[in-house]
């Protein structure tokens, strides 16, 4: 079987990087339509040796269209107008914006942690935020070994996770210029604020954490924390994860879990020198964890450290990978090639 995609915000960094991932997971695609907005319609971009000439998207512009797949990445505002009406055309639709995660309905998925969940979708399913991904990646097998029951993040994201204006802020600060996207300098700086301050005094980005944890493990009540940092590197998000457990648990017994996981690559050998930088995880689809460590402070908790590229396993791959299990669970129907 072959399926016509659509790729919805394809000119922008998210969507040129999903365009990459699905010609290197050769996507069995019979069909691609490129879609963005009215501004960039008519550009070009080249897909596996043939051109492309982006579309607008437009409340017409399925019109004669066929659509079996559409994977977004085109904003909060957009995808609640448009992935609607590609569901309704009969696309199964993988959005990347935060519009869908906390819509009880709607699926929030890592193929490796809950692909389960994908059997119960209504045409939408929504990827989960880029910090969070690799977080369930590895937090999935220590819960199902030891029982979560308590989690204290702290981050250390890249600009990228703010698109191109993150990365031009980045490259701005080293030219001696002054911010236009970060509300400040991120060159030589680290910025406690990802997305507005809440009533609660926590970011937006830092509850999108909390309740997309909750959600995809399926544990309404777990305690969750975060605090979400802004740091000046490219790609790569890096997360520091404390982790406290209902079983007994050492950095042994924790190790032994996470070795094998599915999409998890332990790097956990400090007389080596070895551990996850984010510098190392860019342009890979893995999740890194080391500094494996018992937390002498409490009781069954463990210390880790988990990096991974965010534009890639935090964005385009995962999206990617969920539409590949749609595929695989026969929860798409697409076209004899």
């Amino acid at each position: 079987m072959s399926y016509n995609v659509a790729v919805v915000g394809a000119t922008g960094m998210v969507g040129r990087k999903m365009l990459e991932v699905l010609a290197e997971y050769d996507f069995p695609i019979a069909q691609l339509t490129l879609f963005a907005s009215q501004r960039s319609a008519g550009k070009v971009i080249a897909y596996r040796g043939r051109d492309y000439i982006v579309e607008a998207l437009t409340p017409t512009c399925l019109e004669g269209k066929k659509i079996d797949i559409a994977v977004f990445s085109a904003g909060g505002s957009t995808s609640l107008t448009f992935a609607p009406m590609f569901a309704e055309a009969g696309a199964v639709v993988v959005d990347n914006s935060s519009a869908w995660r906390m819509v009880p309905e709607i699926p929030l998925v890592v193929p490796e942690v809950n692909a389960h969940a994908l059997a119960a979708h209504n045409g939408i399913i929504a990827n989960p935020n880029c910090s969070t991904i690799q977080a369930m990646v590895a937090l999935k097998p220590l819960h199902d070994a030891f029982g979560l029951k308590r989690v204290v993040y702290s981050t250390y994201q890249a600009v990228s996770g703010a698109g191109q204006a993150g990365f031009d802020d980045l490259q701005r600060g080293i030219a001696g210029e002054a911010p236009q996207k970060f509300p400040h300098p991120i060159f030589g700086n680290l910025i406690p604020q990802i997305d507005v301050f809440l009533d609660n005094g926590y970011t937006k980005e830092e509850m999108k954490m909390v309740d997309e944890t909750r959600k995809i493990l399926e544990i309404p009540s777990l305690p969750v924390t975060a605090t979400c940092v802004r740091v000046p590197v490219y790609h790569g998000h890096s997360e520091s994860i404390n982790c406290e457990f209902e079983k007994p648990v050492t950095a042994a017994t924790a190790r032994q879990a996470l070795e094998g996981a599915p999409g998890l690559v332990v790097q956990d050998n400090t007389a080596a020198g070895e551990y996850p930088m984010p510098l190392y995880a860019a342009d890979h689809d893995a999740v890194y964890v080391g500094r494996i460590r018992t937390d002498e402070s409490r009781d069954n908790a463990v210390n880790l450290f988990v990096v991974s590229d965010n534009i890639r396993k935090g964005a385009a791959s995962n999206t990617v990978q969920i539409a590949l299990k749609l595929i695989e669970m026969g929860l798409v129907h697409g076209k004899v090639r």
